[in-house]
């Protein structure tokens, strides 16, 4: 189980919750919040998704409407299998759809 640094006062609403089940996966050391900025998007539920690789695992960008945060997380997980706990992780994602 990794850990969570919560080096900012100020986060994305939501984004911690869900930071803390992806710690929850054993190969996943840490995970560090970083800089939130504005941004001219506009999304309304809050995502997650993979940027770019680093020395020890991946950056990621969160936004939520017209924030976005880099967050960094030390794995020794490949991006695919980044992306399946992310998407295994999401909150919105329990939710049944309408329809089919």
């Amino acid at each position: 189980m990794g850990r969570l640094v919560q080096n900012h006062s100020t986060n994305i609403e939501g984004l911690i919750k869900w930071l803390k089940r992806i710690a929850e996966c054993q190969e996943v050391k840490t995970i560090t919040p970083a800089v939130i900025s504005k941004t001219n998007g506009k999304g309304e539920k809050l995502v997650l998704k993979v940027t770019i690789k680093t020395n020890e695992g991946f950056k990621l960008l969160a936004r939520k409407g017209r924030l976005v945060q880099e967050v960094f997380l030390v794995t020794s997980l490949n991006e695919k299998e980044i992306k399946e706990v992310i998407q295994k992780t999401n909150p919105f994602s329990s939710r049944k759809k309408r329809g089919f």
